[in-house]
């Protein structure tokens, strides 16, 4: 019998193993482009707006598709999409190191994210059936948390090594070995599952959920270069807007809504919704302005500067296993006030960026603003599912994880066009840093949003609106269900 049971922990420790490994590629290649940014510009003689569309056009479609794959998992088999996925994130991988144009490299990003929108809701899945005691579940989550952190704060060092010693196409070869095992390995330790009574797939809202974001985020990267008061950006925004209304009015009238607008009714997932944003906006934005910073305002090479991000990473590294466990033991609340303060402070430090700022003062900022970020991932799916129905966990985690993809491509895309305006299209001037001052107060203002919103949605008052919430939905579904844990 104990025999059984130390089997039985062992084939839940490899399961979780092998979705943390789809977790590490997946955001990984999150951050790792953004150190080859000045290379593959200069290769591809790309504007500003075509680098924010590399990072943009990858983080765009998982976005769009996270609850897509969530639903098509639990309908056809979760670990048939999970395979699926890593195939398509591998295959998508190897296109990008082969392509021959900007306009192929955005494409192939796209055919990565595609694949890695199939890997981390559904794994997220596969945690939540493999791990079925409260205080366990928590752990695996937290560790899954702490894995996001790792793999964000990992990707500019190795993608910084790999830029200077062999070329800005070698940092998609990362992802092909671990792809390829992580797929051996599921096939042999995941058990195929499905959702007892699977969600109906819902084409129209998905449609206007990728309507919404496309348009905003093309919006927001070309009004600089195409005039903000343009018939085609002013067009895009009223899309957007409009796209937005419909979404909302017809999930309403859904049973099995792409997203569950009544889980906003739920603190904790409001408050989580909005961490999410808030905190991937900040990063995103604080990669992508330190990137073009480093290499093309202060001159350093690809190597000099992932190295010179290392302190971020060892921050971000330390306190995203940390707050994993922290998560497990006392709640979200410790580490999302946290995290508010470090990445709200760490932006602060730079807001009087310029050319000549010693790195003493650029390496303190690192390290705060990676304290707070690593302190940040795993309170976000703990807050996003707790007090939830344990049937809406996958739905909840998933809209957490398409939130933390909006953020960032929404900080991408508003801080880079912010620095476009400013430099009227010149990237490689010392002036760089002068027109970044605004954005760095907007990112320390994210760090604010998190402090406050993680103080209210992890308040007693908060726990109660998820209480009501729950039991709606066991009024709505007709049985009970059990809520999870915070």
């Amino acid at each position: 019998m104990n025999h059984q049971l130390v089997m039985s922990r062992q084939r839940r420790l490899g399961v979780l193993a092998i979705c943390c490994m789809s977790l590490f590629i997946v955001f990984i290649d999150n951050t790792i482009v953004n150190v080859a940014l000045p290379s593959i510009g200069r290769e591809f003689h790309s504007t500003l707006s075509g680098l924010q569309w590399i990072v943009d056009g990858y983080t765009l479609v998982l976005a769009s598709l996270f609850m897509l794959s969530g639903s098509t998992a639990d309908r056809i088999g979760r670990r048939r999409v999970f395979t699926t996925g890593l195939g398509l994130f591998v295959l998508g991988s190897l296109a990008c190191s082969l392509a021959p144009s900007l306009a192929w490299l955005v494409f192939f990003r796209m055919l990565q994210a595609v694949g890695g929108s199939m890997l981390n809701p559904v794994a997220m899945s596969i945690i939540r059936n493999t791990f079925d005691e409260p205080r366990e579940r928590a752990q695996a989550i937290g560790i899954w948390g702490a894995v996001t952190g790792i793999a964000l704060a990992l990707g500019p060092v190795f993608g910084g090594v790999l830029v200077q010693s062999v070329g800005w196409r070698s940092i998609f070869w990362v992802n092909i070995p671990i792809g390829v095992v992580a797929v051996v390995l599921a096939n042999e330790y995941i058990p195929e599952s499905r959702a007892l009574t699977p969600r109906r797939l819902d084409p129209i809202g998905q449609i206007l959920v990728f309507m919404v974001l496309a348009s905003t985020t093309y919006a927001i990267i070309e009004g600089p270069g195409r005039g903000w008061s343009s018939t085609e950006i002013l067009g895009l925004f009223g899309l957007a807007l409009v796209g937005l209304v419909a979404l909302v009015c017809y999930e309403l009238r859904r049973h099995e809504a792409l997203i569950e607008v009544r889980f906003f009714k739920s603190v904790p997932f409001s408050g989580a919704t909005l961490i999410a944003v808030a905190s991937f906006f900040a990063f995103g934005g604080f990669l992508f302005l330190n990137t073009l910073y480093l290499q093309d305002a202060r001159g350093l090479s690809a190597l000099d500067a992932g190295l010179d991000t290392l302190p971020m990473a060892g921050a971000m590294a330390l306190f995203s296993s940390l707050s994993g466990r922290m998560v497990g033991r006392f709640g979200a609340r410790p580490s999302l006030a946290l995290a508010g303060i470090a990445m709200g402070g760490g932006s602060l430090l730079l807001t009087s960026l310029s050319a000549t700022t010693s790195f003493d003062r650029l390496f303190l900022a690192y390290v705060i603003f990676g304290i707070g970020f690593g302190a940040v991932n795993a309170p976000i799916t703990n807050t996003a599912v707790s007090g939830m129905p344990a049937s809406q966990a996958g739905v909840a985690s998933a809209v957490a994880a398409t939130s933390r993809q909006i953020g960032q491509t929404l900080g991408v895309g508003i801080v880079g066009s912010a620095v476009a305006a400013g430099l009227g299209g010149g990237l490689l001037s010392r002036s760089f840093a002068d027109t970044t001052h605004a954005d760095w107060w907007l990112l320390s203002a994210c760090g604010g949003v998190v402090f406050v919103v993680g103080l209210v949605s992890t308040s007693s008052w908060a726990a109660r609106t998820a209480h009501r919430t729950a039991l709606r939905f066991e009024l709505d579904d007709g049985s009970p269900r059990t809520p999870i844990s915070p």
